[in-house]
Parts: structure tokens; sequence; C-alpha cells
């Protein structure tokens, strides 16, 4: 829970010049790694079956360049709270806008698909890139305290990025194209499934993984053309944007296969540079047997309700 005067006070913070967030970063880092030790058995255990090729020594320079990175991740979010648009234009930038240009040509709107990789906060500033008469939704989960809603919201719509809530994304899909107004709206590609979506599994990262479908039903059902987010960490608190093309026409593709694509790109960019993934993300925390067992018990309901019909 955020209480109002906390509230108050992280956006005090926010106003802070970044060097001196940074100070405070090497801190956390300090005390999250080495003193409450968040998550670290977490972490080592996904690094460990992720990259089996590695020496421990070197599993341990990853885990630990990654919480330096998660640190400066924190402090970065809130400073996107107070910065300029001049100042994020330089801290975080896009270097090939005109593909996505290409579609708006073409009066398409434009499915973006990215992992909790890079800083994906600071993605949501691509609206200072952007056409007024463009919309971008980004995607989030509602959440519980309304205080801590409200100030993510506030943070991702600093610059004209419009957070919507999952469920409502084909509402308004829907109404842009009733309007004729095009957007691009951004899907994180490595949210964990929950027990009910267990529904379509590949390897990733060395591992059986359940990946959500929700890009590809949105991309095929419109035939929106789809694009990925790699982003560098070219010194701290600097990032580059690259858009890599995936497909244009989804409905070419067949069902799952699109899936695949943009995570497999995912997975080429967490393998070239580790340590800016989400590794604390409990991403494996479902298992194949589980989903056999959700789908036995399926169908074990649908024949106990046939027989009763009998």
């Amino acid at each position: 829970m955020l209480s109002r005067a906390l509230f108050r006070l992280l956006w005090l913070y926010s106003c802070l010049p970044l060097r001196v967030h940074y100070f405070f970063s090497d801190i956390y880092y300090v005390v999250a790694y080495y003193m409450v030790r968040y998550r670290r058995q977490v972490v080592r255990t996904n690094l460990i079956n992720s990259f089996p090729e590695k020496e421990l020594s070197e599993i341990i320079q990853i885990e630990k360049k990654f919480y330096r990175h998660l640190c400066d991740l924190f402090v970065e979010m809130y400073r996107l709270w107070h910065m300029s648009e001049k100042e994020v234009r330089k801290r975080c930038v896009f270097t090939n806008p005109e593909l996505l240009q290409k579609y708006f040509d073409q009066g398409r709107s434009v499915v973006g698909v990215l992992g909790h990789y890079g800083n994906w906060e600071w993605l949501t500033s691509y609206g200072v890139w952007m056409s007024d008469e463009i919309d971008f939704y980004t995607l989030y989960k509602t959440l519980h305290d309304p205080v801590t809603d409200k100030t993510m919201r506030d943070i991702r719509s600093r610059f004209k990025a419009k957070p919507i809530p999952r469920q409502d994304l084909l509402r308004k899909i829907v109404k842009n194209k009733r309007e004729g107004r095009l957007f691009l709206t951004a899907f994180v590609g490595d949210q964990t499934p929950n027990w009910a979506n267990l529904n379509f599994w590949m390897k990733f990262l060395n591992q059986d993984t359940p990946v959500l479908l929700g890009t590809e039903k949105i991309a095929r059902k419109f035939n929106y053309p789809v694009i990925s987010l790699r982003m560098r960490k070219v010194r701290r608190g600097y990032y580059e944007v690259d858009f890599v093309d995936l497909c244009a026409d989804p409905q070419l593709l067949e069902p799952g296969e699109l899936t695949r694509m943009h995570t497999q790109m995912l997975e080429k960019f967490i393998r070239e540079v580790p340590e800016l993934w989400l590794w604390s993300h409990k991403k494996w925390k479902h298992t194949r047997k589980e989903a056999d067992i959700k789908d036995e018990s399926i169908l074990s309901d649908t024949d106990s309700c046939q027989a009763s019909k009998d």
C-alpha cells in the first residue's frame, strides 16, 4: 500500500537529478544484494537453468550486474516523473522510427512486443517521437491500491502514452477503427500466464515455458503488422531502441508461429546481454505437469457433464 504521504515524498524524490539518484542506486545495490538478498535464490536458479553451459563464477558476475541494473531501473522509473522532453529524447533514443511510419503511411496500426528487458518504463517516452494524430497504448494490470495505481499511471503517461487495462484493449481498438484513428499498442511478451492460461508452451532460455498468446490473437484478428522492440544500454542512464520487423501480415502465419517468433527474438536479446532482463521475475513457476493436470481436469468435468445429460 502506498500512502498519500509516501506518494508526495516519492514525487519530491523524483525531482532530484539522475546523478543523485544513481548515488542512491549504488546504496540500494549493496542493501538488496548483500544484506536483504532480495530474491537471490530466484535469480540464481533462473540463471543456472537458463545458462547450463556457464560456470558458476560467470553466473555470479551476471547476477551482480543484474542487481546493479535493477537498482538503476528503480531510480530511473521515478526520475521519469519529472524528466523534460529534451532530456528524455537524449537519454532514450529511438533509432529507426521510419519503420513504424512506413505502416502508418499505409493507414495501418501497429502491434509492438517487448519484454522486461532494458528499461521498459522509459519505452513509454516514444510518445514524444509520434504524431499527435496517432495513439500510443501501453497495457497494464490495474493495481489494488488506488494510490499506487495512480502513481504508475502518472509516470507512464508523462510523454503521451496512454496506459489502459488489458481488458479494455479490444474496446479501444474497435473505437479507433470506427473513428479511423491509427495507434501503436505495446504488449509485454514475457508475462507469466496464470494457471487457467497454460495453453501454449515452447522452449525459452533452455526451459519449457508457458507463453501468453495475447499479442498473436490481436495481431491475427485484425491483421496488424507486428514489430519487436530491442533496447540497448549504451551507458548508465542512456538507452537506444531499435524497431525490428517481425511480420507484416500475421494472418498468413500458422497459429502459434508469431508467438514463437517474438519469444525467440527476446531470447536472442537476452543471450547477447543477459543482465538487462528481469531475472527476479518468476517466469517458471508453472510446469507442463500442471498444464496436463488442468487439461485432464477439464476433460473429466466435460465427461461428467455429458454423462449427467445422458
